[in-house]
């Protein structure tokens, strides 16, 4: 294949060591050897979903996180506020629709975060109907907009207007990437997937989930069966997962495991605001008008305007000749903005090349650009934020 700066929200580019995990001869996924590699890798993410919970490792997508979160702790039914800031909180509220629960939807201008307050109003209409919500769903970091929610406020209001209220989180994109409390927010459920923040291809979902919602679980009807929790919970001391895992990526979970231990959580998650703040200076150089609310802007992707009568495809045609791939609009965003992944195996050194393709693809392209600014502008951003994060952690400790 050829060689590409893959600046797209997923997959991410895979880190060497990564890499090689994935040559490594397979093993008994039912012998002890697998058994031990299973609960170190499960060990290993607790930090990064800030809990003492078990993370369970699934085979599949992250959407497939996505239904076994629905599936394994509602009941068809059971009336759940939906919070959609963007196409992912979208098809969060389409899983829940479809095995049957109760939802209402409430949908966010695309671009802008959710408001705490009217979630809270929203909780309170819902019970002033009889319809109390068993759980609020929540999307941590909307890949199809660049927002990334105030996840630890609105868990708080959510507690307050309704304390037994299961929190449900989309996390894929977010979790690894930008500081994440599961158990200090009092959050019940989060998935989060492989080919992110984590460094890995795609096939793996993550799960972990508070005692609360276990407790919902006992008495749960929705249908399941590949996608029941709780039959990964039952045999993950024996290191083992109920179906046939993916063995190779587990071995390369391992290995991205160790490569972010090694570089230490705060410094993960200064690289990746300073690759958010090159990615958004260097857009803005450009002359790109920027899509997401700054106050909210993501670390891990950036969204930005196609101007006016300008083909993406023609664009992204001339940066894929450069080596260079970008992610268009989803949704009702398609053809309308697109969009930098910066999160994963990615430094600001690969942001301000891809800034400088940009530049010259985008200008073939016959887009008008402000030329031989964005580069430099780019670099100076994050090398401003990277350097404020980190002070920011030394100040904390």
């Amino acid at each position: 294949m050829p060689s590409q700066n893959l600046r797209i929200p997923g997959p991410t580019p895979l880190p060497d060591a990564v890499r090689e995990a994935g040559r490594l001869q397979m093993i008994n996924h039912r012998g002890p050897e697998f058994q031990e590699l299973l609960v170190r890798a499960s060990a290993g993410m607790r930090p990064w979903f800030g809990t003492q919970s078990d993370v369970l490792i699934l085979t599949s997508s992250g959407s497939g996180g996505l239904e076994s979160a629905v599936v394994s702790f509602l009941s068809p039914g059971d009336p759940v506020l939906a919070v959609s800031i963007g196409n992912f909180g979208e098809r969060f509220a389409k899983i829940a629709d479809i095995y049957g629960a109760d939802v209402t939807l409430l949908e966010v201008e695309w671009g802008q975060a959710a408001d705490p307050d009217s979630v809270r109003e929203s909780i309170r209409a819902m019970a002033g109907e009889g319809r109390s919500p068993r759980a609020v769903l929540l999307t941590f970091n909307e890949t199809s907009t660049g927002v990334t929610n105030p996840i630890a406020q609105l868990a708080g209001t959510i507690r307050d207007a309704a304390p037994e209220t299961l929190i449900l989180v989309d996390g894929v994109s977010g979790i690894g990437a930008m500081p994440f409390q599961m158990d200090a927010w009092d959050i019940d459920v989060v998935v989060s997937g492989s080919q992110k923040a984590w460094m890995i291809p795609p096939g793996l979902a993550m799960a972990a989930a508070s005692e609360r919602a276990w407790a919902a679980a006992a008495t749960a009807t929705m249908p399941r069966f590949y996608f029941d929790l709780a039959r990964h919970r039952d045999v993950l001391p024996k290191g083992q997962t109920p179906w046939t895992p993916a063995v190779g990526l587990v071995f390369q979970l391992e290995a991205a495991l160790a490569l972010m231990e090694a570089e230490g959580m705060e410094a993960i998650f200064a690289r990746h605001q300073a690759c958010g703040a090159a990615s958004r200076a260097g857009l803005q150089a450009l002359g790109f008008e920027l899509f997401a609310d700054q106050v909210y802007a993501s670390d891990s992707v950036t969204s930005a305007h196609v101007p006016v009568g300008v083909e993406w495809s023609s664009v992204s045609k001339e940066l894929q000749a450069r080596g260079l791939v970008l992610a268009g609009g989803q949704g009702k965003l398609k053809g309308k903005v697109f969009r930098i992944g910066h999160l994963g195996h990615v430094g600001v050194d690969d942001i301000v090349r891809a800034i400088e393709v940009l530049e010259e693809g985008a200008t073939s392209a016959g887009v008008t650009v402000t030329r031989g600014v964005a580069a430099e502008a780019a670099r100076r951003a994050g090398a401003e934020r990277a350097a404020a994060a980190l002070a920011d952690a030394a100040a904390r400790v």
